[in-house]
């Protein structure tokens, strides 16, 4: 299920599908460990929800959520 990253929840998984042509910080992304194919889970939300903390491999990454939005992934179980 194709969904935007800004959508999962605390605990879910989810792979990188890609990103919206108009994300302007795709290449720090890239250079984040954010890539096509890359697996991760939501490992925590801020209590109003901005930001998003991500596990990505032994990182750990922190993200707004229009930030989140912009990134296209699909749910794992």
């Amino acid at each position: 299920m194709i969904q935007r990253l800004d959508q999962l929840s605390a605990g879910q998984t989810a792979r990188v599908l890609g990103f919206n042509e108009q994300l302007g910080c795709r290449s720090q992304l890239l250079a984040m460990g954010l890539i096509p194919g890359a697996r991760l889970k939501v490992s925590r939300l801020a209590p109003l929800g901005d930001p998003m903390q991500l596990e990505l491999g032994n990182s750990s990454l922190s993200l707004r959520r229009s930030e989140a939005a912009m990134i296209r992934v699909e749910r794992l179980p």
